[in-house]
């Protein structure tokens, strides 16, 4: 295991949705070194940094269609990862056939 002390690496962007579009927010990341790249409100849908966003959506919407991850029984992390490799080789598969 890694030393809990490090700090993890802080992204160059984030994508978040429409609802978060307010220049609170884009102070809040650009202040932490984050670029915002938020869709503005009352712009047409399939426009913007939306369309990166909605992948990343969809892939862990299929990884959630594996019962074994969306309901969680086994006390021990390192199974759990192994079942979110298995659906991520399938959700792999499915995507590239």
């Amino acid at each position: 295991m890694g030393d809990v002390t490090q700090l993890l690496a802080l992204p160059d962007m984030l994508f978040p949705d429409r609802g978060h579009d307010h220049d609170k927010y884009r102070r809040l990341l650009r202040g932490r070194g984050i670029g915002p790249a938020i869709d503005e409100r009352g712009q047409p849908h399939g426009t913007g940094p939306g369309i990166s966003r909605r992948v990343v959506e969809r892939t862990v919407s299929r990884l959630h269609g594996f019962r074994r991850l969306r309901i969680r029984r086994e006390g021990r992390d390192d199974i759990h990862e192994d079942f979110l490799g298995l659906a991520d080789c399938l959700v792999y598969q499915i995507r590239h056939q």
